[in-house]
């Protein structure tokens, strides 16, 4: 049985690569001649080399597979060309599920994320069925993820595409090699570099739970239904107290007011794209602007309806620190 995996070399989808590889399946991977291939070295996967935005390329990947993962996306909180980063997030989508089921692909796992998910005025815990619009994404990673979430929504509902949607938290753990902005904090935070923090939350998950949770759901998840796959929330600061406490040092104990950070993000902003700079600044105007909500979620559906079982976030913190010290992203 061989399943395709987008994005395997990726911080979620290498996890997932690992993790049905583990459980005795054939695994291929989609991936571009550039890509950084450090997090499946040594995995027994057969490579085929394409993009998403390169339908000729396609066919070849899902041929013969039973199942999809669709884990690949263009995830940064900050870009020159949004243009881009939409199409890799919503035409590379379409691209890849029509592609599958052209193939025959029995069920397709696509991953979306929490960040398309509505988050309750009144404190409560947002799931997947909190109200939400496109005007209340901030930033254009989560504007791509909706219209991606969207356009999978439409093939399901109108062309009957067998896709199950899971949206996870934030990510923690081994392996984050490009680190994902929840990973850069730890790394900065472990490092000692994190004198003060703003009053945030996150739901932090260990990737390797994320990544069980994807199989469960292309066993067990119903097609056009989506499951958050997260963990424990935690304001910043308790996070923050957590990685102080693994590495022996002192928490930052000042919070600043959202409000003084937001000049420093426009000015940091300003000179990047003044200097043509294509990696994302140390810290954004979208990135404070999110900041302002606390992303809290249930996954109480995913505990229901695929026996997901996340572990603390301590566990999480913990291997993440550990493999970021042991990687040099400390030093």
């Amino acid at each position: 049985m061989t399943f395709l995996v987008t994005g395997a070399s990726g911080f979620i989808g290498s996890a997932v690569t690992r993790h049905l590889i583990d459980e005795g399946y054939a695994v291929r991977t989609l991936l571009r001649p550039t890509s950084d291939r450090s997090n499946i070295e040594g995995l027994d996967v057969d490579v085929v080399l394409g993009d998403l935005m390169d339908k000729s390329t396609l066919a070849a990947a899902v041929k013969g597979c039973k199942g999809l993962f669709h884990v690949a996306a263009d995830y940064r909180l900050w870009t020159r060309r949004p243009d881009l980063m939409f199409k890799a997030n919503v035409d590379g989508t379409r691209n890849i599920v029509l592609a599958a089921m052209e193939a025959g692909v029995e069920r397709i796992v696509y991953t979306s994320s929490v960040a398309v998910l509505g988050i309750p005025k009144n404190g409560s815990l947002g799931d997947e069925e909190t109200p939400v619009s496109y005007g209340d994404m901030v930033g254009s990673y989560k504007q791509s993820k909706y219209k991606a979430e969207e356009t999978v929504r439409d093939l399901v509902d109108e062309h009957g595409a067998p896709v199950v949607i899971v949206n996870p938290s934030a990510p923690i753990g081994p392996r984050d090699i490009k680190p994902t902005p929840t990973g850069r904090m730890i790394v900065e935070a472990a490092a000692g570099r994190m004198p003060a923090y703003v009053d945030t939350g996150l739901n932090v998950a260990h990737v390797d739970d994320i990544a069980a949770g994807h199989l469960a759901a292309f066993k067990t998840g119903k097609v056009g239904e989506r499951y958050v796959l997260g963990g424990e929330n935690l304001g910043l600061a308790d996070i923050l107290a957590e990685i102080a406490d693994i590495i022996g040092g002192k928490a930052p104990r000042f919070c600043i007011p959202h409000n003084l950070v937001m000049p420093v993000a426009f000015v940091v902003e300003l000179f990047a794209h003044m200097i043509g700079q294509d990696h994302e600044p140390f810290v954004t105007m979208d990135s404070v602007r999110m900041a302002k909500k606390k992303m809290f979620f249930s996954c109480d559906k995913a505990r229901r309806e695929l026996g997901y079982n996340p572990r603390p976030a301590h566990d999480a913190i913990l291997d993440a620190v550990v493999w970021f010290k042991e990687n040099g992203y400390c030093d």
